[in-house]
């Protein structure tokens, strides 16, 4: 039986926000969300997420608005590590399970529930088919993330690292210099 939330967030890298009705079941996640931010433009997205057995990203389907027009993206995953956007092929992010939206902290939720991060210890490298707001482009992303103990997980890509504070349920409450939840339920 899916649980349903719905959650808000104060998007502070975007100087926006964002807001996401999910359904989480005992191995997936269904979504969809709405986003406003001012930087690194003044835009809007529209997206929803689907994911397959064991919370691997099966779709994510993303429009964004800008003053320059809008742009969809349909981003695939096979079941199988391989990707497609809009139709295409994506070779570098083979291998990756999920997608990770930019600006959006909805996104984090599906490996840290997948390997139950929130509750255990044990760092984890993971492959990201990560799509940049507003452009909507897809590029590989190396993420790390280490459970600290009482709902805090360690994020690293690159040089940033953020330690995100993760409910109990596996969603982001906050997410240091990215984004702050205002609502849940």
């Amino acid at each position: 039986m899916a649980a349903s939330h719905v959650f808000s967030w104060e998007v502070s890298a975007s100087k926006g926000f964002e807001t996401a009705w999910v359904d989480l079941g005992e191995e997936t996640l269904r979504g969809h969300g709405r986003a406003v931010g001012t930087t690194p433009e003044p835009y809007w997205i529209s997206y929803a997420l689907d994911t397959a057995d064991g919370f691997v990203t099966r779709r994510l389907l993303v429009e964004a608005a800008t003053e320059r027009g809008t742009r969809v993206l349909d981003l695939r995953h096979d079941g199988a590590g391989r990707w497609t956007a809009n139709g295409e092929r994506i070779a570098g992010v083979d291998g990756a399970l999920d997608c990770d939206l930019g600006l959006c902290p909805l996104t984090n939720t599906m490996p840290v529930l997948r390997h139950g991060l929130h509750r255990v210890s044990g760092e984890r490298e993971f492959l990201m088919a990560w799509v940049r707001v507003p452009e909507l482009t897809v590029e590989v992303s190396r993420q790390t993330y280490t459970p600290l103990g009482d709902g805090l997980v360690r994020f690293t890509s690159g040089d940033f690292r953020a330690d995100l504070v993760i409910d109990g349920d596996g969603f982001v409450v906050d997410y240091p210099g990215l984004a702050t939840r205002l609502t849940s339920a």
